[in-house]
């Protein structure tokens, strides 16, 4: 299967489950998420990372309610691996660390963390807590590190119950050219 394939078939399956105990699901955050890439005048990319950033929640066969479990499922590894099939690292890179980035900002900046809900300060704690001064140095020099807080800061906007979007296929346009140009 190709990427737009996969993606159709991802989001067909499981795009319909409420996205980890927030009150939209996931097509609507994968949709959300891209479009404020979108507004911001992102690269293709960019916007790519924004649509597929959680890919990996619909790659594995966890419950809806893991994060409740203390189950941490890694979705940000899991979508890497899947995401280096079609793309380069302009979209791999910023979709790995966006987890990264939430624990990056979560350390760096109070007013970030004061405003994660409930369902993502659960996350946060699976996920590491807010990052040590080591790994601040160390996430800042990535290549793609600005792009993962850009793309971090859609995640957690991208989660408003009946906020209108373009659709799926509108968004897999900038996936098709992207995964074209990795072909060339």
């Amino acid at each position: 299967m190709d990427a737009i394939d996969t993606i159709r078939n991802c989001f067909g399956k499981k795009g319909q489950s409420l996205y980890g105990g927030e009150a939209v699901t996931q097509l609507e955050h994968a949709l959300q998420a891209a479009h404020l890439a979108e507004q911001a005048r992102s690269t293709p990319e960019l916007i790519t990372a924004a649509l597929l950033h959680d890919i990996g929640h619909l790659l594995h066969d966890l419950p809806d309610d893991a994060p409740e479990a203390g189950i941490d499922d890694a979705h940000e590894r899991a979508g890497a691996r899947w995401a280096e099939k079609f793309f380069g690292p302009a979209v791999v890179r910023p979709l790995e660390l966006h987890v990264a980035a939430k624990r990056y900002l979560c350390a760096t900046n109070e007013d970030y963390l004061a405003r994660l809900s409930p369902p993502s300060i659960l996350s946060l704690r699976l996920q590491g807590g807010p990052m040590s001064e080591d790994e601040i140095r160390a996430f800042e020099e990535d290549t793609y590190f600005r792009d993962a807080v850009r793309l971090r800061y859609w995640d957690e906007a991208a989660k408003v119950p009946g906020r209108q979007t373009p659709t799926l296929e509108h968004f897999l346009t900038y996936v098709a050219r992207v995964a074209s140009e990795r072909t060339k």
